[in-house]
């Protein structure tokens, strides 16, 4: 039997990682983004991990399956970035649940005290994973003025740690 596990970031499941993001915002949600819009994606390690935050992924059959990054900010504060969970992994298997779980305890872990994130409007699915995990649904001013918010996120959250 296989088994899903969450793991750090490794550069050679970037490629993966670059497909599986990319999949979910064009072919699933029709969100209209490339790599060139999101070069983290090809700097993991520099844009998260050497900044300050962490990148996790999650495998089945050592295939990357979901992703969660987390953006040091100022005053103990983190931004959640990049989390996708691919269609068939979704729901009752919590892999979504397992990835901000992981983030969460190296939040508490590293002496974050918020955490923060922006989605899109047609997220619905992603609003109601974030709201039943204890976020609670904020105004776009009210976000972190070092967040980098991303042009198609209009939808923020906010949860204490």
């Amino acid at each position: 039997m296989s088994k899903i596990e969450i793991i750090p970031f490794e550069e050679k499941y970037t490629q993966e990682i670059v497909e599986l993001i990319l999949s979910i915002q064009r072919d699933e949600f029709h969100i209209d983004l490339t790599v060139d819009d999101q070069p983290d994606l090809l700097k993991i390690k520099k844009e998260y991990i050497e900044s300050g935050g962490n990148f996790w992924i999650a495998l089945f059959d050592d295939h990357v399956i979901g992703t969660i990054a987390l953006v040091k900010l100022k005053n103990q504060k983190g931004a959640i970035k990049k989390m996708f969970v691919s269609k068939s992994f979704r729901g009752e298997k919590q892999i979504g649940k397992k990835l901000l779980e992981t983030l969460i305890a190296y939040c508490q872990n590293h002496n974050y005290n918020q955490i923060y994130l922006g989605t899109v409007e047609v997220l619905k699915a992603a609003q109601k994973f974030y709201k039943k995990n204890g976020f609670k649904q904020i105004e776009k001013e009210e976000m972190p003025k070092d967040y980098h918010l991303m042009a198609v996120d209009t939808v923020f959250f906010m949860k204490i740690i």
